[in-house]
């Protein structure tokens, strides 16, 4: 790709990044996903939602990187940790993790004016199996998701990839939260949706950085966002999962910023 791009916003307003930029990105989803390795064993019945992102938060001082979440928009905490049918974006408490609990955990840091973002599900104690087929979808949703990245499909392409598998578990596709452009910015154009039409949205080039996210229910889609304005809950209560990764697209296809440098991106290390 040629370095001269740096800088060149496509109409729908995305960013084309230089090939230089990936190895910021490298470098930002690595801490990240790093992180979210080293949290896994921190994850057990009594722990509470506080004490891991206490955890996190000096795991991002240690690595000489900064919470991308720490005062965003008001918010105090260096993640944000969802149990059961917490859709995303809850917030870490006093509350203690029972046997059972599903919970995603989501960082984003902050290395060399780069953001890399990511999240993952975790499991307290025993997994029964319902959550388990859940969390086994989503896992596979988002990656039939970046399956569909490369230059020349469109960002329908990917949404439609995630939307059909999930239904095709007798499971649905949150509407209301979606994957972002990221890179020099937390937050940026496009909005990845991940459901949708096969062949429409902006065209997929090189270059492009961004989230995909999927948050799937194993009830219904809808949602509600709590009076504390951040937490987003199943409105028919039922359980969710979410997996992030923050990807580029290459002249061929597409890389990912935020893999496990241990195989731990799914709980049971799958």
């Amino acid at each position: 790709m040629n370095d001269t791009h740096q800088g060149r916003i496509t109409r729908d307003g995305i960013r084309i990044h230089q090939t230089s930029d990936f190895a910021g990105m490298h470098k930002a989803g690595a801490v990240t996903a790093k992180i979210l390795d080293e949290i896994a064993e921190h994850v057990f019945p009594g722990q509470t939602t506080g004490e891991l992102d206490r955890i996190i938060e000096e795991k991002v001082k240690e690595a000489g990187t900064t919470s991308a979440t720490i005062g965003y928009k008001g918010y105090q905490h260096a993640s944000c940790i969802s149990i059961n049918h917490v859709v995303c974006h809850g917030i870490p408490g006093d509350k203690k993790l029972k046997d059972g609990d599903i919970l995603n955990i989501d960082v984003t840091v902050i290395a060399d004016g780069w953001f890399g973002d990511s999240s993952r599900m975790y499991v307290a104690g025993k997994l029964n199996r319902k959550a388990e087929r859940l969390i086994q979808v989503t896992h596979d949703a988002l990656f039939k998701g970046i399956e569909a990245v490369k230059p020349g499909n469109t960002f329908g392409d990917i949404g439609h990839a995630i939307q059909a598998f999930a239904e095709g578990h007798r499971m649905s596709v949150v509407r209301d939260f979606c994957g972002h452009g990221l890179g020099r910015v937390f937050h940026a154009p496009p909005n990845v949706l991940h459901y949708g039409r096969a062949g429409t949205g902006p065209v997929l080039e090189e270059g492009m950085f961004f989230t995909i996210e999927p948050m799937i229910n194993l009830g219904r889609p809808e949602t509600k966002v709590l009076a504390d304005d951040w937490t987003a809950v199943t409105r028919d209560k039922s359980l969710s999962a979410q997996f992030e990764h923050s990807i580029g697209v290459t002249a061929d296809g597409f890389e990912i910023f935020t893999l496990s440098p241990t195989g731990r991106f799914h709980p049971t290390y799958g």
